[in-house]
Formats: structure tokens, sequence, C-alpha cells
């Protein structure tokens, strides 16, 4: 198959890692940049979406209204129908600059005219008591803005991953929401999906020995673009592109894999000559991870190779094998060694219903928070880590927080 006609979106929610729907890519020039600031813009309605026939239906009459913040394909295609399956969840509101998004999408999920935002009144959910939460699904560079200004106005923050493109802008997220005494989550779904989960407790089980080796890699080959067609590709609105993006799926899978922070990171970047879609971002991020066990982690992403998303765990007694590791669907997982095992704990798509559930839980109950702003922090410094190592053509040393040493 021909990879770079697919969207990385496509080819992650594709069984077995292999894209079977071709997805229009979301165009940053409808995220404007001013002055070297990006501010959220409508953009058009993505191919491929399939809205519901009959609104869905709240559950229960203690369940948490979320204003979604930002209607492309992920939030259309993949969360806003996982809540109809939340157990007390429900969609109360919507937030898009595209006035035809609005209606449409608006009429398909049953949210009052008056529950429909643009982003220019976005500061007027602060007086809408339907709404408890906001799940912001924009490009990275906006998460800091809109998360800050969601507590501002009293709501549960959950927000996609990753956090924001800088630590200093994780800091001020998890600050603003605890002045405002309310929940930040982010949505890191592996924690929530089923051969994930079981690797987790496999590898605390020590079920391949001790770690020795780490091996992850998340790859696609992305099509002819531009930052003017495609925010994935400005660095003001992705950062340094496939490590934020679809390698950041590989750097958790080494730290709740491993259970351990590196100690130091040596790292590359590769950008070529010439090419429109690496005019502000890279292609390749190459990583070697030492953690104080002696276990060695390698993480490989790209943006120009063919695909790609496993994590290989090798032991003293054993392997883990997970290839898909972390798509949507079609997970696999197996242990090599003395006796070797397959595994098939649970359908992979219950990890969307199961994330909102869990911060549900968090708001209503107060239980603590498994994927929390302060795991969006570590991780962003670990990219910080991680580029800064390839700049200076050196390894870095890191502090048990992530930050970096010297």
């Amino acid at each position: 198959m021909i990879v770079d006609k697919f969207t990385r979106r496509g080819f992650i929610g594709a069984s077995g890692g292999v894209a079977s729907l071709a997805l229009t890519a979301s165009p940053a020039g409808a995220l404007l940049q001013t002055g070297g600031a990006a501010r959220a813009a409508g953009q058009p309605m993505p191919g491929g979406v399939k809205l519901p026939t009959t609104p869905p239906k709240r559950k229960r009459a203690d369940s948490v209204g979320f204003a979604i913040v930002g209607l492309g394909g992920y939030a259309l295609n993949q969360m806003m129908p996982r809540f109809g399956q939340a157990e007390r969840a429900h969609i109360a509101a919507i937030v898009s600059g595209n006035p035809e998004k609005l209606r449409r999408v608006g009429d398909a999920y049953g949210v009052p005219q008056d529950a429909r935002y643009s982003y220019a009144d976005y500061a007027k959910i602060a007086a809408d008591d339907r709404i408890d939460a906001v799940y912001i699904v924009l490009p990275t560079g906006l998460h800091a803005d809109y998360a800050t200004r969601a507590f501002a106005a009293g709501k549960h923050v959950l927000c996609e991953k990753p956090m924001a493109l800088t630590s200093a802008d994780c800091a001020r997220m998890i600050a603003a929401g605890k002045r405002a005494n309310r929940k930040l989550m982010i949505a890191y779904r592996s924690h929530f999906e089923p051969y994930n989960v079981e690797a987790m407790k496999l590898m605390r089980q020590k079920a391949v020995g001790d770690v020795r080796l780490l091996r992850t890699e998340q790859s696609y080959r992305m099509g002819p673009t531009s930052p003017s067609e495609n925010w994935r590709t400005s660095r003001a609105l992705a950062g340094g592109g496939p490590l934020e993006d679809y390698g950041l799926y590989g750097l958790q899978s080494a730290l709740y894999l491993t259970k351990e922070m590196p100690e130091s990171i040596s790292a590359s970047t590769f950008r070529p000559n010439g090419d429109p879609r690496f005019a502000e971002i890279f292609a390749h991020v190459s990583s070697q991870w030492r953690f104080p066990s002696g276990a060695v982690a390698q993480l490989v992403t790209s943006y120009d190779s063919a695909g790609a998303n496993f994590a290989h765990v090798r032991g003293t007694t054993g392997a883990l094998i997970m290839d898909p590791a972390t798509s949507y669907s079609g997970q696999k997982m197996r242990i090599e060694g003395e006796a070797d095992r397959e595994f098939a704990p649970g359908d992979p798509s219950v990890q969307f219903a199961r994330q909102i559930d869990h911060f549900v839980d968090a708001i209503r109950d107060n239980t603590p928070i498994i994927t929390p702003g302060e795991m969006g922090l570590r991780d962003t410094r670990l990219i910080e880590a991680i580029y800064a190592s390839a700049a200076a053509g050196r390894t870095v040393k890191l502090a048990p927080d992530g930050t970096m040493r010297g």
C-alpha cells in the first residue's frame, strides 16, 4: 500500500496499523498566526465524518456536561461518538470558528443553539452552568491558552496530548487549575486501552524478567503538504513534529513499561533539504535513553518512513512484543520466551469511553487522575531534553523529574 496518501490519524486508526481510509488533513491556514502567536479560527468539515442520525441521550442525572473545543477529525470521528458509551458524561456544548460546522454538528448531537460557541465567544462559557468541563481538541500550540481560559471560567479541563509545546506552558496550566480548584487531565488514551493496561501489569509482574532493552517506533509517511495546508507541519502549532505527535506514544510506552525515568538521553534529528513538508519541523527524531537500572530504550519516530507502531521489551527471561501497540483498534501482543503466550485482554475501542469515565469519576467522586497535568509536564520536559541533546550533539543528564541537569 502507499502510506504517503494517508494522514497520521487515518494510519493509527486502522486495524493492524494499515490505513483503510484517507482523511483530509486539517489546514494550518485556518489557524491564523499573527506576530508569531497562533489563534484558533474556523476550519472546513473534515472528510469522512459520520454524524449521528439521532442525538445521543443522557444516561444519568449526574452526568457531566462537556464543551468540545475544536471540531476536527479526531473529535468528530473518535471522541464525540464515544460520549454515548460513557456512563455519566454528555456533550453539553461545542466550540468552533466555523458556523456551518456548529450547525451541522450541533444538530446531530442535540446541542442547544445557545450552547454553540465561536472562538470569539469562548469566554461566555463561564456563565453556562450546563458546562462542567471542557475537552480541548485543538492544535497543541493552542492548548495552554484555552486551558487557562477554561479554568478562569470555572471549568474542569480534559486536554489532548501533548499537553503544551513548552514545560513553562505546562506549569502555567497546572497552576491555573490549582488556583481555580478544578481538575486537569491529559488525554493519554493508551492508559485505558486493555492491551496496554495488560502490558503494564505484565511488566510489574516481571513477565520477561529484568528489562534490558526497550524499542519503540511510531512512523508513517506524510503526503505532500506544507505549513499553510497542515497544522502538523507548523512549528507554532505542532512544535518539532513527529515526536510531539505520533512519537509521544513511544515515549509514554518507554516510561510505563519500564516504570523508570531516564537518567540520560542522547538524541538526533533529521530534516531533508527543500521538502516543504519539513520547512519548519523535523522529519525524523530518534533518541536513546539510559535508566538507573541499566536498561536502555531506543525510540524512533518519523513522518517520512514506512509505517510502524510497535513496542518491544526484551528482558532477562523473555520478550514482550506489541505490534501494533497503540492504535485505535487491532492491537496484538505476545510474550516470547520459555513459554510463548498471546494475549487478547479486550476490545481496544473501549479506551475512549474509559478515558472519559475516568475523568468524570475524578470530577464527581474526587478519585485520583492517573494521567494528570504533572504527567504532561514530565513528558514535555523529556521532549525538551531530546531536542536539547540533538541540538548540542551530546548526551544530556536528567533529574528524576525530567528536568535537565547543568
